[in-house]
Formats: structure tokens, sequence, C-alpha cells
């Protein structure tokens, strides 16, 4: 089956390019000046894609993710997270094919006191969240065939991300602080993309990528839990241990949110149960600190991503 993936030069997206390949003929996008276009912005563009390729799966791995800038570009944010995606779900629901697309735990508020369950009520206090909540809405009441994964705290080998400034700060510097009051669940960008393609292997039937009754909203993150802080030092401590940091390097101090404010609220506690998908898929990522031991591993033997 014909595949298009929006986003390939992001952090999921380029290694969805690899992982979605067994499953069809993979057609990725850029987002300007390429030989086909899909710019989030630009709904026409949009159309021309889809009808182009005319695929049986739309994976949507772009989106608009500067989180602080957003909230001085809500218009911007709002078309990219909050509109696109529903022009993709009618563009889907045209071809008769099925759409995933991926959310974000910034669309809960951070106050819960246990893993957020996909049912639990939303309350996103940034723009960015607002526009990726809309974005799940306009999703499902397209009525096309889709399956929305909720993640967080994504990290890879490549572009920018928690993971690469935490290793080129600790050889820079002797000492970082990192915020120890937020709670959360690294996530290496590389399960998320295989994570993807099991769904839709355990998902099809025939040409069929996404049948009836078996879409819909779920959570996918790594197991267990840490703060930016936890993750900052399980880094340090693992890339010693790799080879990839050596002593002298910064020693990381816990610091909280008050002392590194920025434009966008950030979530206190946005841990997302991943029970649902456990349950229906029998599909489970492993715990951070594993899946973080294997990303560090594979940037020592490609450090250039």
């Amino acid at each position: 089956m014909n595949v298009l993936l929006l986003g390939r030069d992001g952090q999921v997206g380029w290694e969805l390019q690899r992982t979605l390949a067994p499953l069809g003929h993979v057609v990725a996008t850029e987002a300007k000046g390429g030989p086909l276009t899909a710019d989030l912005e630009d709904f026409d563009s949009l159309a021309r894609a889809v009808r182009a390729v005319r695929p049986r799966l739309i994976v949507n791995a772009a989106a608009y993710t500067a989180v602080d800038r957003a909230e001085s570009e809500p218009d911007k944010a709002m078309r990219i997270n909050g509109e696109a995606p529903g022009v993709l779900a009618e563009l889907t629901k045209e071809q008769g094919a099925g759409l995933i697309h991926y959310s974000t735990d910034y669309v809960f508020a951070g106050d819960a006191e246990r893993p957020y369950r996909e049912d639990d009520a939303t309350g996103p206090r940034s723009v960015y969240g607002r526009s990726k909540l809309a974005g799940e809405a306009a999703i499902r009441q397209s009525g096309a065939a889709h399956l929305i994964l909720r993640t967080a705290w994504v990290y890879g080998g490549r572009g920018s991300n928690f993971l690469l400034t935490v290793l080129r700060l600790m050889r820079e510097r002797e000492e970082m602080g990192v915020v120890a009051d937020q709670t959360g669940a690294p996530t290496w960008s590389r399960m998320l993309a295989e994570a993807t393609a099991l769904l839709v292997m355990r998902c099809r039937e025939g040409e069929c990528p996404i049948p009836q009754g078996r879409g819909g909203l779920y959570h996918l993150t790594c197991g267990g839990q840490t703060t930016w802080f936890g993750f900052a030092a399980a880094i340090r401590q693992q890339a010693l241990a790799l080879g990839l940091l050596q002593e002298p390097c910064a020693r990381v101090k816990p610091i909280a949110t008050a002392e590194y404010p920025t434009p966008a609220r950030r979530p206190a506690f946005s841990v997302l149960d991943c029970g649902k998908l456990r349950g229906d898929f029998a599909l489970e990522l492993p715990d951070w600190e594993s899946a973080l031991r294997l990303c560090l591993q594979d940037v020592g033997r490609n450090p250039a991503g």
C-alpha cells in the first residue's frame, strides 16, 4: 500500500521512514520546496499531496512544536496543530484511507496524582496544548478511520532535543540546573516509530490499515516516570559509562520551575497511563531508562545521527 508520511525531517518522522518501509511504499513529503510539498499551513498543498499519492495510510508526524513561541503566535499554532489535522482527516476519509496522528501530554492540566488515562478530563494551560487538543477533536469529528497517539517528552539521537542539549552542555559547563518539579516519561523517538509500525501491523486487515472499531485515542510513552532533573542525571551517568562523556563534566543541580520561567506553562505532572494500548494491542514500550541506554548506545555508534 502507499503510505504518505508528513514531517519526515522531525525526530519521529525521520525514524518512521525506516519503520514504515516494510508496510508498503512510503512517500515522505517536505514542508516547503521539495518535489512533493505538504505544508500544514497550506491546506491546498495537503490536498494536492494526498490526491497525487492516493495513500491507504497517512501518517502525520508534522506539527508546530515551538511551545514557548506559540504563546506569541497563537493563530499559526492553531492553524497547523488544530485545523490542519482536520483537513487531513477529511482527505483521509475521501480516499477511504486511515490516519495516524501524534498528540501530546500538554493537553492535560498537569495536576493529577496518578497517570492520565485517555478518558480523563483535559485542561491545557498553554497555546500549544490547546492547539493540539483542537487537532484531536477535529480528527474525531471527521469520522475518518484514525489512530491518535498521545506521547510525551520525546527525544532522540538527532535534531534538537533535551538529550542532545544535555550532552552538549555537560561538555561545556561545570554545573547545570535542571527542573526537578515536573514529572513525566522520557520517550525515545525510535520507540514511537517502531510502535507505530507494529500498531498498523496489528490493526491491518487486508488493504485496510485501520479497520472499523480498531482505531481511536491511545497513550504511548516509555514506562516509568522521572523528572527532568532525574532524566538529566541518568543521561550523565549512562553517557559516562558508555564513554560518550569524560570527567570532568557538568554536575546536575535540581532547580524549581519558578527558577526557570518560560512563556508557556508546562504540566507539573504528565505521566500517561498506557494500559489501554497494552490491553487492546498487547503492545508496551520498555521503561524509560532502558530506552535511554539503547538510544545512547546508538548515539555512540552514529554520532552524527
